[in-house]
């Protein structure tokens, strides 16, 4: 049995595959978009040929990711989608019981939702406790121009971003990931595409139009606009930065709502505000 006094085995080994980590999280590397091979030794003081070696190592295991026209090395997919899950994980610990409370006082479906892949991901539901309700989307991804959800965790981003995300993601199907065979039973059917009257994204004009209503009141609306009679409000949940990091969506029958909807989404930001606060936003 190893005694506490012992170094752990590959522990030196470890920090300095952190060390490097860190530099290419660094200013310089982000502002260079990647360090090389010599530049990293120099950082580090320690042999090209090993940094090398290292660098070789991490990229083969997706931690890093190589340009190969111009040999620099920047942070990888896989590291990012490890710390967002470890990220997604704490959001769903720290919010199931605030997503419990607004499902109760509300008695309507509620959902904690991320983006993923350009998408909406939602990662937590708390289910109405009325007979006749909107069903969980837990583990379903949607198109995130589709949905209030979507349009609220993209409303703090810069028009160039929105710009390069619309061409990939604006035409998106409804359905992107796995659809729980229960939707199909909800009674509420998903349309293909949004009714004319009721479609709130239609370019890239109006969805600049809509993120900058979203700013403005806090929340965003849906009515009817991915399943015929579903109405909903998200507003959203932000971090101790101040970044949006998911939204809280509301949803519900539209004959139980009926013009309540502008109240439902003022309480969803309320609400989302609340959240946000326990998870450290000022």
């Amino acid at each position: 049995m190893t005694s506490a006094a012992e170094p752990r085995r590959n522990a030196s080994g470890l920090a300095r595959d952190i060390e490097i980590l860190e530099l290419l999280g660094g200013s310089e590397a982000m502002q260079n978009r990647g360090l090389g091979v010599l530049r990293i030794a120099q950082l580090t003081g320690r042999d090209k040929a090993v940094v090398s070696r290292t660098l070789a190592t991490l990229a083969d295991a997706g931690l890093l990711e190589r340009d190969e026209s111009s040999l620099t090395y920047r942070l990888g997919a896989r590291l990012f989608a490890l710390a967002a899950r470890t990220a997604e994980s704490r959001l769903v610990s720290e919010s199931r019981a605030s997503l419990r409370r607004i499902a109760q006082s509300t008695r309507e479906t509620t959902h904690l939702c991320v983006l993923r892949g350009g998408n909406v991901l939602t990662i937590l539901s708390e289910l109405s406790p009325h007979e006749f309700r909107t069903t969980g989307w837990e583990g379903v991804t949607t198109a995130a121009w589709r949905t209030p959800s979507g349009r609220v965790l993209l409303s703090d981003w810069d028009t160039g971003s929105l710009e390069r995300w619309y061409a990939e993601h604006g035409q998106d199907l409804p359905i992107v990931g796995p659809a729980d065979p229960v939707m199909a039973a909800s009674g509420f059917s998903v349309l293909s595409a949004p009714p004319e009257d009721k479609a709130v994204v239609t370019d890239f004009d109006s969805l600049l139009g809509e993120l900058g209503r979203i700013r403005s009141r806090g929340y965003a609306l849906l009515d009817e606009e991915l399943e015929q009679g579903v109405v909903g409000a998200s507003a959203p949940v932000r971090d101790l930065n101040g970044r949006i990091v998911a939204a809280v969506n509301v949803s519900a029958p539209k004959a139980r709502i009926g013009d309540r909807l502008e109240a439902l989404g003022r309480y969803v930001a309320a609400a989302a505000s609340d959240l946000s606060r326990q998870l450290g936003a000022a």
